[in-house]
């Protein structure tokens, strides 16, 4: 009897079972790697029949890499709970917040460095991107940012860029290198940001549309 028929077939029963898979792959997927392989004898450590197995996971090993990452994000965010985000400094905030999210899959270490070297395969890289943009979502939000123009969209950007190499490193250099590599990009984009916020950059285009105004209408158009 498969463990549909035994547990309520609701959202309930899959969130349950999505969870005791993924305990199960944790388990596994050191020795038998992030694959298609793992998945099905996760399943079957947790009486899931193949056609529970579609039902669950319908993208498999990709739709557990989602479940992993996810609940690395909610374990980061359970850490940085205990801490007064206020208190610091912004740039003392997103590094407190990648180093919860880097040590949030380091409890998971042999299986997350599976994980990590599936998402860096070719195929599954949109993913891995999708993940990084969501963790560095909600380390944002925790960050204070309330940003919702073009800004929000470049900060998830900028943190991507740095999560995915620091947590590879965290992943496979440890904690030591990654916590420098952080640290060091931080440093850089904070100095590019002060260098941006002493530039005018309409400039250029405010002195084109003076040269057409004069152009058109022989003056010069106060702007």
């Amino acid at each position: 009897m498969s463990a549909s028929q035994t547990l309520p077939p609701e959202g309930d029963w899959a969130d349950r079972m999505e969870q005791a898979v993924l305990d199960a792959a944790l388990t596994l997927a050191p020795k038998q790697g992030w694959t298609a392989a793992m998945v099905r004898a996760a399943c079957a450590a947790n009486e899931l029949s193949r056609g529970d197995e579609e039902l669950l996971l319908p993208n498999g090993a990709r739709d557990l890499a989602v479940l992993l990452s996810r609940r690395h994000d909610a374990r980061a965010l359970a850490e940085l709970a205990t801490v007064e985000a206020s208190t610091l400094k912004m740039r003392e905030r997103i590094a407190r917040a990648v180093s919860a999210r880097m040590e949030a899959g380091a409890t998971d270490l042999e299986a997350t460095r599976r994980c990590a070297a599936f998402l860096a395969l070719p195929t599954n890289a949109d993913l891995g991107l999708k993940l990084a943009w969501e963790s560095a979502d909600h380390l944002w939000h925790w960050a204070g940012d309330t940003a919702t123009d073009w800004n929000h969209y470049s900060k998830r950007t900028i943190l991507s860029g740095i999560l995915i190499p620091a947590l590879t490193m965290r992943w496979f250099d440890g904690r030591e290198a990654a916590e420098a590599f952080v640290a060091a990009r931080i440093e850089n984009v904070m100095a590019f940001e002060k260098w941006k916020a002493g530039k005018d950059f309409d400039a250029p285009i405010r002195k084109i549309t003076e040269a057409l105004s004069r152009v058109r209408y022989g003056a010069k158009v106060e702007t």
